[in-house]
């Protein structure tokens, strides 16, 4: 289990953004009840965490549950062109992830492309056109482990199965499949991007259609997976202020394993099957880069089916889920 390490920031704090992750839309009136404390204490740490803490609560399109194509990009760039790029690629719709690393000379980027010409924009026109791009990797993203709706906040235990259950919102009936976005979705989903507890008379003047058919939309979007609500936060406020993207090669057999093993791993935050020289990508969150070899030469280096790992330390973050880090 992870253990919280904060000057700053206390178990309260911790078991606040556990609760948001677990229903990112609750009232603090709920959450309150739930953890034992007054609405105005949740209120107030909850703007503390939104200053000091990055933290933002957004809606998310789940690109694996709507059947559609992610994939994971390292470019190599000159080292004076990187962070110029990678705030060029922050301001496109298609991409939902994005960090530096290698010393500032590699962008690592998520992307998630809503049509084919989306991703033949990117990868066979701007980028192979752009100077400081020096190389560039494309990994497709096969089968989600861990990450997703599964947020890393849950390995830290800090709430009891009971709280987990009262927090976790009613089912709404949940559909036989995902729903799929609708064109009228895009303003609903669009001030949702911005901020995930937007109240419903706000989500009703930005859409133009009533409170009640915004909710019964929501909920149908969220009952199907098509679309979660996530929290990002820094994690350094939680006393691990380092990560790492892992690169890691698998015997065949061991693939499922591995990945559904790693999926455990309390400094996992994120692991997929690639299409690739890499078979598992991994985005490992740890204390600093004492842990970071602690966890590689301990419970990674000692998994069966590891043949190969690669570790590439990040910089700084330059996008997070739907905006732009710092913005």
């Amino acid at each position: 289990m992870l253990e919280m390490e904060s000057d700053t920031f206390d178990e309260l704090d911790l078991k606040l953004l556990s609760a948001l992750e677990i229903d990112g839309r609750a009232s603090f009136r709920r959450i309150a009840a739930v953890l034992g404390v007054s609405d105005q204490t949740i209120a107030r740490r909850y703007r503390r965490l939104c200053a000091q803490g990055g933290l933002r609560v957004v809606a998310v399109r789940d690109a694996a549950r709507l059947g559609q194509d992610q994939w994971m990009l390292r470019l190599r760039c000159a080292p004076d062109g990187a962070a110029v790029i990678a705030d060029a690629l922050a301001k496109r719709p298609d991409t939902q992830w994005i960090g530096l690393a290698s010393g500032g000379t590699e962008i690592l980027c998520l992307t998630r492309p809503r049509s084919p010409s989306d991703h033949d924009d990117l990868l066979l026109g701007k980028l192979p056109r752009t100077p400081s791009v020096v190389e560039i990797r494309a990994l497709q993203l096969l089968h989600r482990f861990h990450g997703g709706p599964d947020g890393w906040l849950r390995k830290f235990r800090a709430l009891t199965d009971e709280q987990i259950a009262a927090l976790r919102p009613t089912p709404a009936g949940t559909p036989a499949a995902p729903l799929r976005l609708e064109p009228e979705d895009a303003p609903l989903l669009a001030a949702l991007e911005r901020d995930g507890r937007a109240t419903y008379p706000e989500l009703e003047r930005l859409t133009g259609r009533s409170e009640s058919a915004v909710k019964r939309r929501l909920s149908a979007l969220i009952a199907s997976g098509a679309v979660y609500i996530d929290v990002e936060y820094h994690t350094e406020i939680l006393g691990y202020s380092a990560a790492a993207i892992l690169w890691i090669t698998t015997t065949p057999g061991a693939l499922h394993t591995v990945g559904q093993t790693l999926a455990g791993h309390d400094q996992v935050a994120f692991a997929s099957a690639t299409a690739g020289p890499s078979h598992i990508v991994v985005t490992a969150v740890v204390r600093d880069t004492a842990d970071l070899y602690a966890y590689l030469s301990g419970p990674l280096g000692a998994l069966d089916g590891v043949q190969h790992v690669e570790a590439t330390p990040f910089l700084r973050r330059v996008k997070q889920l739907t905006y732009r880090a710092g913005r």
